[in-house]
């Protein structure tokens, strides 16, 4: 076996088709990367992948072997990172990753607590979505992350920091926008925009939400970011749900309203990875109530200047 074949696999299943996999993701021809899926298999003794008319899925064996096929490629990452890094002058170094808009609130207090611990950092900052930030905690590119409690996390903990309230963004002209309130009765008749694409624990929490109280979102598109979620918002007519801090960001032709009744809420929680050995994350760790008590004071949006580190700014993904 050797590394390409787990490359291969692990692009095909999160591609979900061989196809997209081989122009998307691997630049080779489909029929080169069936071979190799094929010979993975052999190899391994059990069938991986089903083919269906819609792409392929994992079977059992197949989505047991994922979680360690991106394992062993991670820590290969790693691994040649810490190599590289010998050669280079050592440099103190410390990141930290946010959701896209989140930095808005959180960023100034972050930082604060990095420059009363160390004056000479280096300080990298990342947006991304939950599951890339996560990913990035276990490949070492960040040190601590502003995310959500995501399951697919190997070596990962969490630090509970707030629940977030949903809320529903509309058009500005949209009829339910002159309410203070938007009842869940009147949003499950309007066309619904999901903004979870790439968020799998707001996915989860919405879905939630709507069975709870017995109601089904008539959902017509599929917005991968929030920005595209709210553009669509605007041009469609449509609505959304989304967490509350997204109204620091609204578009002018949109408006943001609470729901009405009981309120779903989502996890905001600190992550870090549990064999990072930095003495200045150990020490940033210790003071994560300082942040817990900040968020609540800066929903609103009046947030806190502060002296600002070196920074490298990491662009944001999809």
């Amino acid at each position: 076996m050797e590394l390409r074949h787990l490359r291969y696999f692990v692009a095909v299943a999160e591609e979900g088709s061989l196809l997209h996999a081989a122009e998307r993701r691997l630049h080779t021809s489909q029929p080169s990367l069936s071979r190799q899926i094929r010979d993975l298999e052999l190899e391994l003794g059990v069938k991986l992948l089903e083919r269906k008319a819609r792409g392929i899925e994992l079977t059992a064996a197949g989505r047991v072997f994922l979680d360690h096929a991106r394992l062993a490629l991670m820590q290969i990452e790693v691994g040649s990172e810490a190599a590289r890094n010998t050669e280079r002058p050592h440099k103190p170094g410390f990141g930290l990753g946010f959701l896209p808009g989140q930095e808005v609130i959180w960023l100034s207090e972050a930082l604060r607590i990095v420059r009363e611990e160390t004056a000479d950092v280096d300080v990298t900052i990342m947006t991304k979505s939950s599951p890339e930030l996560a990913n990035a905690l276990m490949q070492g590119e960040i040190d601590v992350a502003l995310m959500r409690r995501e399951t697919r996390t190997a070596g990962l903990e969490f630090r509970f920091l707030v629940k977030e309230p949903l809320i529903a963004i509309l058009p500005s002209h949209h009829r339910l926008a002159r309410h203070k309130t938007v009842k869940p009765e009147d949003i499950c008749r309007e066309d619904f925009i999901s903004t979870a694409g790439a968020a799998p624990v707001l996915r989860k929490i919405i879905e939630e939400y709507a069975a709870k109280i017995g109601i089904k979102l008539k959902q017509t598109y599929d917005a991968e970011t929030l920005s595209a979620g709210m553009s669509l918002v605007a041009s469609t007519g449509g609505f959304t749900l989304v967490p509350i801090y997204v109204q620091n960001s609204l578009l002018p032709s949109v408006v943001a309203r609470p729901l009405h009744g009981e309120i779903p809420t989502i996890d905001l929680v600190m992550g870090y990875n549990k064999s990072n050995t930095s003495p200045l994350l150990k020490r940033y760790l210790l003071r994560a109530d300082e942040l817990a008590s900040y968020g609540p004071r800066t929903q609103k949006g009046s947030f806190r200047k502060t002296e600002m580190p070196r920074l490298k700014r990491v662009q944001p993904g999809r």
